[in-house]
């Protein structure tokens, strides 16, 4: 009955010291919250999952975020858009499906891209073969400062309006359902 006990005693211990050690190797990555925007048109139903940092008194465009360089769109993991019927995406026709959405920020302008790439965390293995298109769209001058990172959608008129505002600038794409 000792040696049982004993035996018995000695693997919990072990558990509990591996899963432990386990526990502390593996650390929680996340420091954004996680936001989810999503709406319905006609049949066709749009989703964005992004991470939203804050501006923390930091200079955000030209300067966290490069200009000129692609970007995750967010913080954490790539920002994912779900696509449940096709759409016209700012003047190109993308076939219902789930995508990354990575952004290249310009002083005036940005480049919008869906990419095929998956579950990556920031921009780091971005691989441009996988774009499944690049847009471009202007840079709009905010009034006020935003101090989340945000993207929304809106439907004005049958068309979905995405936005995405942080600091003080904006920019819009529009994804109307076919």
């Amino acid at each position: 009955m000792k040696a049982s006990f004993s035996i018995a005693s000695v693997l919990v211990l072990t558990l509990l010291i591996t899963t432990g050690v386990f526990a502390q190797q593996v650390p929680n990555p996340r420091v954004s919250p996680t936001m989810i925007s999503s709406i319905t048109v006609d049949d066709t139903y749009i989703r964005v999952v992004h991470g939203s940092p804050r501006k923390n008194d930091r200079e955000i465009f030209g300067g966290l975020v490069p200009f000129d360089r692609v970007w995750r769109t967010g913080a954490d993991e790539a920002t994912e858009i779900t696509l449940t019927g096709d759409v016209d995406f700012g003047g190109v026709s993308v076939p219902a499906g789930h995508y990354a959405l990575f952004t290249i920020p310009g002083e005036n302008e940005w480049t919008v891209i869906l990419n095929r790439g998956l579950g990556q965390w920031g921009a780091f293995r971005y691989n441009e073969e996988l774009d499944v298109t690049r847009i471009t769209v202007p840079v709009e001058q905010l009034d006020e400062v935003w101090e989340a990172f945000r993207i929304q959608l809106e439907n004005v008129e049958g068309v979905v309006h995405m936005t995405l505002r942080w600091d003080r600038t904006g920019i819009r794409v529009p994804i109307t359902p076919q």
